[in-house]
């Protein structure tokens, strides 16, 4: 689907392309591409590059053409109804008066934006700008998905104070990953946020925009690392408590299994076809009760007050 934008007190979508608007190609058919194509000679290889998932951020010049590929964070449900988060490209093309992005994976990020836009009420955003504060709200939603990760986090921990279960640990596996994921599009980000802001040091742009994006993914950066470094610490506290859990039970189990031993190898002597002297005699079954039992008693007395089982 393609859509144009044009900025008036924020950005609203019009029928037609005009100079200086916004192009927003949302999961383009070839029809639709061939359309962008003939009427803006877009390189459709940088596009269908955006098809990619794992497209990484980059910068590249080609006939004027200045393209961008950004990693714009992503929130889907799976089947089991948990929450996934994820990263996808963002191919953002410019030259003189046109602006196109083309994204095939849905995002809040240009909805949001475009919403955002409105409530500020922007008189005027293209080119450079426009392209910055795409970046810059792409940076917003990073923080935005971190910070419900973090909630994420703590009420995961909070279950597992209670009860440990392998659920809540594969969940919290999973944040896991989605951090990493997060961390290696923003350090791509930030590396391509860099060639940008060299390509564009003697054009006209907002300075302040700039700064404002260079803080906000730098700040989504640490933060995520930060996330991911807190992860990894309790799911080693969690691993060495269940160690330590299983360690009791396997201790618990040995004196259990001694204890047992005992009477065992007493029933095992006394039912020997061998002449004891007890084996007409009332008193021999009560007795070897009682020596099994003050033998495990006994037994029990060592271990309970033995360095070995503490």
């Amino acid at each position: 689907m393609i859509t144009y934008w044009k900025c008036r007190n924020g950005f609203s979508e019009i029928n037609q392309w005009k100079s200086g608007c916004w192009v927003r190609a949302t999961s383009p058919t070839a029809e639709e591409l061939g359309i962008l194509s003939e009427r803006f000679a877009l390189p459709l290889d940088f596009i269908h590059d955006a098809e990619d998932v794992e497209e990484r951020p980059r910068v590249d010049h080609e006939d004027n053409w200045l393209m961008v590929f950004v990693r714009v964070p992503c929130k889907s449900i799976d089947e089991d109804g948990d929450t996934v988060f994820s990263t996808a490209p963002l191919a953002i093309l410019m030259r003189d008066d046109v602006f196109v992005t083309v994204s095939y994976y849905d995002n809040e990020v240009l909805d949001d934006f475009i919403k955002w836009s409105q409530r500020k009420r922007f008189q005027s955003c293209k080119g450079y700008d426009l392209l910055l504060s795409l970046m810059l709200s792409t940076s917003v939603w990073y923080l935005k998905y971190l910070k419900q990760m973090n909630s994420m986090m703590t009420a995961a921990e909070e279950r597992l104070e209670k009860k440990m279960d392998n659920d809540e640990l594969m969940r919290m596996m999973g944040l896991g990953k989605f951090l990493i994921y997060f961390i290696t599009s923003l350090k791509g980000n930030s590396t391509m946020l860099a060639r940008v802001k060299m390509r564009i040091r003697s054009l006209p742009y907002d300075e302040d925009l700039l700064e404002d994006v260079e803080i906000e993914t730098q700040q989504a950066l640490d933060t995520a690392s930060i996330y991911s470094n807190i992860l990894k610490r309790q799911q080693e506290t969690y691993s060495s408590v269940i160690g330590n859990n299983l360690n009791r039970i396997m201790k618990t189990l040995t004196v259990v299994t001694i204890l047992l031993m005992i009477p065992t190898v007493i029933a095992g002597y006394y039912g020997m076809n061998v002449p004891n002297g007890l084996e007409s005699h009332w008193l021999g079954f009560p007795l070897a009760i009682a020596i099994s039992v003050i033998l495990m008693a006994c037994v029990y007395f060592f271990i309970r007050h033995s360095k070995l089982f503490k």
